[in-house]
């Protein structure tokens, strides 16, 4: 693997469609509430959601290798730090010079949005570096998932919305929910899958915590919580807004049935790692389906 690979598979591309989903959703949702988009506004705020993604996946990589959670047992893919491609240091530095870029591609945003929109970035960014580093790293302490859900869901969807439209409102909240449980997908079955390795290091996941058989309910709750979530489109009479995304129901429902299939083996498995890349799609095809319902 030449060294620009290297990096390449270190920033996890796979799984940055979570920076995508909830900018596709709140982009939907505003136009679909009569704004005319500026999309200047949406390239600078996907430019720095990837790169606080990216910043935040270098430092797992590199302390998840630090604190001995990543090792040759490992059954997800090849970390850099692990590997030895790349030092400690090294992955470090990469991550903050993302962070970096996450801030500079923010002032533009905050110019137009103000104090409100500093306070995201601010926040999103400390927290991307604290989801695995610092004094109390959220992913060692269960708080992995609440985060995903937050700022991948109800922070992203309203920041762009607000950005887009001068408001915050119960459409973006309920918008923020529905994009934040399907993001938090991928670090549930992620969790699944390392959980024997992560207990060594007493990295304390959700899935450590409360063991196999909750992980599977929590995983299949997350994949269909959207669809509860959006009964509210009902109440409103934004009957499109529930029916179209429903195409992507099917998926959901074979990601979670060869989960529980997968969780009645004695251990992890590798095939964890198809059904990460399939959570990706699913989530960035609802997404797509929520933002076209918005225009009907």
């Amino acid at each position: 693997m030449t060294k620009a690979n290297a990096w390449i598979s270190a920033a996890r591309p796979k799984t940055l469609s979570a920076s995508l989903v909830p900018i596709v959703a709140a982009t939907g949702l505003a136009r679909g509430s009569g704004y005319e988009i500026q999309w200047w506004i949406v390239i600078f705020a996907l430019l720095a959601s990837v790169c606080i993604q990216i910043g935040t996946n270098l430092v797992n990589d590199a302390m998840d290798f630090k604190k001995g959670a990543d090792t040759e047992k490992r059954l997800g893919p090849v970390r850099v730090t692990q590997q030895g491609t790349f030092t400690f240091k090294q992955v470090m530095t990469g991550a903050g010079l993302f962070f970096l870029l996450a801030a500079f591609f923010g002032i533009p945003l905050v110019l137009h949005g103000g104090a409100p929109i500093i306070a995201i970035g601010v926040v999103s960014i400390l927290m991307g570096y604290a989801y695995t580093s610092g004094p109390l790293p959220l992913a060692y302490h269960g708080l992995g998932d609440l985060f995903v859900i937050l700022f991948f869901g109800l922070i992203a969807v309203g920041g762009l919305f607000y950005l887009l439209t001068g408001f915050y409102t119960t459409a973006a909240f309920i918008v923020g929910l529905q994009i934040g449980f399907l993001s938090t997908v991928l670090i549930a079955i992620n969790n699944l899958r390392d959980i024997s390795t992560d207990i060594l290091v007493n990295k304390k996941t959700l899935a450590v915590r409360f063991g196999k058989s909750f992980s599977k309910i929590w995983v299949g709750f997350l994949i269909f919580a959207p669809f509860l979530v959006a009964y509210y489109w009902l109440s409103i009479q934004r009957w499109w807004v529930y029916i179209i995304p429903l195409l992507a129901f099917p998926l959901g429902l074979f990601i979670a049935k060869r989960i529980f299939h997968a969780e009645q083996q004695e251990k992890p498995s590798t095939e964890y790692n198809k059904y990460l890349a399939m959570s990706a799609m699913y989530s960035l095809v609802f997404s797509v389906l929520l933002a076209a319902g918005f225009q009907i």
